[in-house]
This record gives C-alpha cells, structure tokens and sequence, in this order.
C-alpha cells in the first residue's frame, strides 16, 4: 500500500528518532520516521516488518508513504526538517497501550519465543526490558484479540550485534533455555526462517530507488 502525508499533526516525544504524527490520504494517522531515522534505518524498519509479515508475527500495520516536497517547504520554522522529503516509513497509530509485565505474562510462550528467535535472528538488539527498566518496543493492543505488537526495528541488522549482552536482556531472554534446547522446536524455526527468507529479493525490490 503506498500512502501521501498530508498533514503533519505534531512529533512524538518517546523513542530515539521521535517518529512524526501524520494522518495520510486514507485517513488514517501513523507513526512516521524519516530523515532522522536515515536511510539505512528505513531500510531495517521495511525489511524487518515484511519478514515479520511473512512469519504471521503480530506487527503494527504498516506502509511506505510519500511526503510532498511542498509539506515540507512550507514549514519556515523548520520543525520537519527532521522528517524530510520523499519516502518514509509509517506505522498505524493503533488502540494500544506501551506493555507491562502483566501483559507478559498474558503472550503465550510460543509468541514469546517467536519474538526472541526473530529479533536474535535480524540481530535486532533494541528489544530490552530488565528488572531495571528498559523499552521493549512492544505494544499491547487493546482490541480484541488482546495482544502484543511488534515495532521499532530501526536498529537491526546491527554489524556490531552482541549476541551475549542480547540473550541478557532482551525483553523474552527467558525463554532462551527452551528455545535453544529443544531440538525439534529448533528445527521448526530453522524451516520457518528459511522459507520467510526465500521472500528476500521481492522484499528488497520493494524498497524505493532512493
């Protein structure tokens, strides 16, 4: 689905690349990150959420939009210089709120071990939450079905991934034992990984020239 901005409504205030608030030419009001989430960023957000799509894991929905160059000059007080021209990337605003050890223990253990496996697997390290605190970039949706979201993926495929420091603290790091000692349930996960990955060229050829 690819999608306009037509009106910018404000910025957020949480996350490290403060995502826009657009509402886009369906209506509809997104979470938009652009320019200050660079392009490499956007590149991980799109390919993160399209294998995400292809595994069936419980991503926010999501889309490429488009922001007019005229949006954006037309801001002399350069408040979105920030999100820039051209292709972005948008997440749904949806009925949700930020998650909460009760709604931990409420995800079933197969989700809980499908978000860990994933997030070791794209080497995404920006999912923590420790009895100190940390931001597990998950949402609980208030609609029925009650579950979690998955966003913020901006930061995969990180070349310096620490695989110890991950299995730390990411926010599901328990589930570890069971993941990893499970024979058949690795196998599982190695034929599902292989067969989202057979999606990679069309993923990529997805992606804007720009």
């Amino acid at each position: 689905m690819s999608l306009t901005v037509i009106e910018i409504l404000g910025r957020s205030q949480e996350g490290q690349t403060q995502p826009y608030i657009c509402r886009c030419d369906d209506g509809e009001v997104y979470f938009v990150k652009g320019r200050s989430a660079n392009r490499d960023g956007l590149i991980n957000e799109w390919i993160s959420a399209r294998l995400c799509t292809a595994l069936h894991l419980p991503i926010a929905p999501y889309a490429i939009a488009t922001v007019p160059e005229e949006l954006i000059e037309a801001d002399l007080a350069g408040q979105y210089s920030a999100l820039g021209p051209g292709p972005v990337f948008a997440s749904l605003r949806i009925n949700a709120t930020h998650l909460t050890r009760p709604n931990l223990r409420a995800t079933p253990q197969q989700l809980r071990c499908d978000v860990l496996i994933f997030d070791w697997w794209i080497h995404n390290g920006d999912r923590n939450l420790t009895k100190l605190g940390g931001n597990p970039n998950l949402l609980w949706s208030l609609d029925t079905p009650r579950t979690l979201k998955m966003i913020d993926h901006n930061l995969a495929f990180d070349d310096q991934f620490d695989a110890t420091a991950f299995f730390q603290m990411h926010v599901f790091s328990e589930e570890t034992n069971q993941l990893f000692s499970d024979f058949l349930l690795r196998d599982s996960y190695r034929d599902r990984l292989a067969q989202a990955l057979e999606n990679w060229t069309d993923i990529c050829d997805t992606l804007p020239e720009e």
